[in-house]
């Protein structure tokens, strides 16, 4: 059930109506969305929401157990039981025919059977958002930071609401678990702002990221046999494919929880307007970002221990971001890079005088090209499919160009969104709604649903980041 299709705009619209007309105790409500929720994941598979319920229960049950243990070291061990059994089932899901495929050759060296076994794992889709959502609720718990939820059915609400089921925001305890237990009015302009943050959402999925699909996906699937040209152009739009189709699915996240008077968190803040790779990673993926922060950088000891643990912090964060992302080593390379440069950017004691304002464009630039760098392998379907695109984007090579048309249609894409980047920074957007006239701007909304539903490919599908 895809957010800009019809069947999740029926069901987001019949659930408005019945949260705020029908229903009138928090009780009530909740209950509709917790079913609502239900629904959503079973469109796709009814018997996997069993899964993603029995985790809710499990860490709902220790998490209590966890603030009722006598003893430091019973508190221990229940914080690892509660921890482990979502890792291994992550782990069993993600990247059991990974790990059979790297284990065997070593295997096959003691007399293992030559045929390698590939087993036929459906993986549950949401499972690595909502697992790192249900670790940070039990560590919270643990640290005494929060209590432990004593309604079950919140608990489940806090995993299973639908608008950030699939792919975040990765939602924290500490800010979803409150809103659910307090009572919520109809605010119209929270309303009018989740409308316009949907929209927005389905206009950078259908119209920006699904046309440049069309593109991207030829070029990756053979680069060996595109001009060096076409290599860079497909390499720039799939930077900004993947951004549109994940902060447009985000923005749709947020905005449909605010039509339920819900608030989820900001996930990107104008990324490729970072001036250096921390600041990038500030503003890309934002809930990942601080959760790998706070649950894994810095209890490994952050920059406390000294340059080079630092150093080894930083990259093993992002080799296991990099690995939460997908189960190849492509994703690995990409958390390796992403580490290196965070290190280097440590490391490097860069001139004052590239700080003034005169080169912050240059920065930027610099940024957006290691970035870019970067997206190689996280697109790329292997390792030398990497290393062809690589090699051709840094070495001349001749191939097949894009068509005239369709450069032009790239340059009208990426000229927009550099526009809507530079409005979004510089200008006082939430001002300029408040001064349009109402009829100006309700008809405005509704050509921006007319363009998507007129523009979006007939092959447009999934988010891209449902695979994770």
């Amino acid at each position: 059930m895809l957010f800009h299709h019809a069947p999740f705009l029926w069901l987001l619209l019949a659930t408005f109506v019945g949260y705020w007309w029908v229903l009138r105790s928090q009780r009530a409500r909740n209950l509709l969305l917790l079913g609502a929720s239900v629904v959503f994941y079973t469109h796709w598979n009814p018997w996997l929401v069993l899964l993603v319920v029995a985790t809710a229960i499990y860490d709902y049950r220790l998490a209590r157990a966890i603030e009722d243990a006598p003893t430091e070291r019973a508190r221990r061990v229940r914080l690892v039981a509660a921890i482990a059994v979502p890792l291994g089932l992550l782990a069993y899901f993600k990247y059991t025919n990974f790990l059979v495929a790297q284990a065997w050759p070593v295997l096959r060296a003691l007399g293992v059977a030559d045929r390698r076994p590939v087993f036929d794992i459906v993986l549950p889709l949401g499972i690595s958002f909502y697992t790192f959502e249900t670790i940070a609720y039990v560590i919270e718990v643990y640290r005494g930071r929060i209590p432990a939820e004593r309604r079950v059915l919140d608990y489940a609400l806090f995993l299973l609401f639908f608008p950030h089921l699939i792919a975040g925001p990765i939602v924290r305890p500490g800010q979803f678990l409150p809103q659910v237990r307090r009572a919520r009015r109809l605010d119209w302009s929270r309303v009018e702002l989740g409308v316009r943050l949907f929209l927005l959402g389905m206009l950078k999925k259908a119209v920006v990221a699904d046309q440049l699909a069309l593109i991207v996906d030829p070029v990756f699937a053979r680069p060996d046999a595109y001009a060096s040209r076409t290599i860079w152009m497909a390499v720039v739009c799939y930077a900004v494919q993947i951004y549109c189709d994940f902060s447009g699915y985000s923005d749709m996240a947020i905005g449909a929880a605010h039509l339920l008077g819900i608030t989820l968190p900001t996930n990107f803040r104008m990324p490729y307007f970072a001036a250096n790779p921390a600041e990038f990673w500030r503003r890309w993926h934002i809930t990942l970002s601080t959760w790998l922060r706070d649950y894994l950088y810095i209890p490994l000891g952050g920059n406390r221990g000294g340059t080079l643990l630092t150093y080894r912090n930083l990259l093993l964060t992002m080799l296991l971001g990099g690995l939460w992302h997908g189960a190849a080593w492509t994703f690995v390379v990409w958390g390796a890079y992403h580490g290196m440069l965070l290190a280097l950017h440590r490391a490097i004691p860069w001139p004052t005088w590239t700080g003034r304002p005169l080169f912050h464009p240059l920065r930027v630039a610099i940024t957006f090209l290691l970035v870019c760098v970067g997206w190689v392998f996280f697109r790329a379907p292997s390792l030398a499919a990497a290393g062809t695109v690589l090699a051709r984007m840094f070495a001349p090579a001749p191939g097949l160009m894009l068509a005239p048309g369709v450069n032009v249609l790239v340059a009208a894409i990426l000229g927009t969104v550099l526009v809507a980047h530079l409005v979004g920074t510089f200008a006082n957007v939430p001002r300029l709604i408040r001064i349009l006239p109402a009829p100006l701007f309700g008809t405005a909304l509704a050509c921006g649903f007319l363009l998507a539903g007129l523009l979006a490919p007939d092959t447009g599908g999934a988010f891209i980041y449902f695979q994770f």
